[in-house]
């Protein structure tokens, strides 16, 4: 995290996380640090966000939660329901969002270039001030051949960067790697933080 202390007393502070998998300690932190977050989260694997807010009051009052998935189109009748990011700021009346969580194994490649390309097509930046972000480098829907992977992962890389994306801090998962022997070191944990939105953290 970048910058937390800055959107310890914003009143419109809003994080965004996909991927809960019934553990919310980290969404739990965000809350516990600062006074007015509220946190929208989505998972289609779970009902709810873990014990750690579900089972605490004053933090399970500033939670929301959907079992929907997001991805790099809208697909609302699907089962499970899934969304681009776009739409679902749009549905919760958001403009901006502070801070913005996804693992969804794989599913970040279409999802984000959804998102690159709409902010493009509107001449806007991307609406959020810092991105935590789990890639997984041997998953990207519909792509199997691995020099294919690589190219398009390279072109999806870049795409971040023009949009003003920033990596701060990377951590690869060696826990996956432990409890998973003999698969490759392919999913990272990175922070990046966008430099050409207008928010707290760069002020």
């Amino acid at each position: 995290m970048c910058g937390l202390s800055r959107l310890q007393d914003k009143k419109d502070c809003t994080i965004y996380s996909f991927g809960i998998n019934d553990e919310s300690s980290f969404e739990a932190g965000l809350l516990e640090l600062t006074q007015h977050c509220q946190v929208w989260g989505y998972d289609f694997s779970v009902k709810n966000f873990g014990p750690e807010i579900r089972n605490v009051p004053h933090l399970n009052s500033r939670a929301h939660f959907k079992a929907w998935g997001l991805a790099g189109k809208d697909d609302p009748n699907g089962n499970p329901p899934m969304y681009t990011l776009q739409s679902l700021m749009k549905m919760n009346g958001h403009k901006f969002i502070d801070i913005l969580k996804i693992d969804i194994e794989g599913y970040e490649f279409p999802a984000l270039r959804s998102l690159i390309e709409y902010s493009k097509k509107h001449n806007q930046p991307l609406p959020f001030g810092q991105l935590q972000l789990e890639i997984h480098a041997d998953r990207m829907p519909g792509v199997k051949d691995d020099k294919k992977m690589f190219r398009e992962f390279l072109e999806w890389w870049e795409s971040l960067e023009e949009a003003g994306l920033r990596p701060f801090w990377t951590e690869p998962n060696l826990i996956f790697v432990n409890i998973n022997l003999g698969t490759q070191p392919a999913l990272a944990e990175y922070s990046f933080i966008n430099i050409k939105a207008d928010h707290d953290v760069l002020h």
